[in-house]
């Protein structure tokens, strides 16, 4: 990490939330809209992958702009900026999976490589893709860009399990709990960096949002809840809403001068 940005971003208050159990609460819960949100649009509404990532893409770009020239840190224009990428990351994924003509593995390998460039070029331009660092407006941008590729990485991973593999709502959802907690146990545990472990987490707990907004639409004979999309769209959103105002959110704490650069 250059010495110019350190001292920049250990000036400014990070403005993305703190990686606490309520941060993983509800951005499970996010993902889960954004699966049954950007499904309202493409598949309910009968509107198509491409329309719904035109719709999705400006709102998400109007969001980070907000986002960045945020004087600090606002729960509820963070969580909706969240919502924006999951559900254009969502649309964009399918369009990857099913418009291009690249099937899923391809779409996913696609998506995979997207990831790696943008965190590779993060920490070549600021030596750092830790999210201790989101101060700056380049790291959140950057931040931004990997939290929209990780999505939509972990929308089409998802897929794959379920249509080219043939794995069923809930084992799904117990492999991606336990990829999670497998995580969680390298980052108490062991000293790999805690970097990459949120990188792979959050892009492993975007399936797992997304079986749970399967669950909520599934017909009652199969175990879920047999809500309409829409429905469930706003089930969700007002779940999320109850968790800003309850659950406590709180900026991510800045870097101290002293620190060195982290992966």
């Amino acid at each position: 990490m250059t010495d110019s940005f350190k001292e920049s971003a250990s000036d400014v208050t990070a403005k993305v939330p703190e990686v606490t159990l309520a941060f993983w609460i509800i951005k499970i819960a996010a993902t889960a809209l954004g699966e049954t949100g950007s499904d309202s649009v493409t598949v309910t509404f009968g509107w198509g992958y491409l329309t719904g990532t035109a719709m999705f893409l400006p709102a998400l770009v109007v969001l980070v702009a907000f986002q960045i020239v945020a004087k600090k840190f606002h729960p509820f224009l963070y969580w909706a900026t969240i919502v924006a990428s999951t559900s254009f990351s969502t649309t964009m994924a399918d369009f990857a999976d099913r418009s291009l003509g690249i099937g899923y593995s391809g779409g996913s390998a696609l998506l995979l490589g997207l990831l790696l460039a943008s965190l590779a070029l993060w920490y070549w331009t600021c030596g750092s893709i830790s999210v201790d660092t989101v101060a700056t407006p380049k790291s959140q941008a950057f931040y931004w860009a990997g939290i929209t590729l990780s999505q939509a990485l972990g929308t089409s991973r998802g897929d794959w399990m379920a249509h080219s593999m043939g794995i069923d709502y809930d084992d799904r959802a117990l492999i991606f709990a336990a990829g999670l907690a497998m995580l969680a146990g390298a980052y108490f545990w062991t000293n790999v960096s805690h970097a990459l472990l949120f990188w792979a987490a959050f892009t492993l707990s975007r399936p797992l949002g997304a079986t749970l907004g399967d669950f909520l639409g599934r017909p009652i004979h199969e175990g879920g809840l047999a809500l309409s999309r829409p429905i469930a769209s706003a089930v969700i959103a007002a779940f999320i809403i109850g968790c800003i105002l309850l659950l406590p959110q709180q900026p991510g704490r800045r870097p101290r001068s002293s620190e060195r650069s982290l992966i």
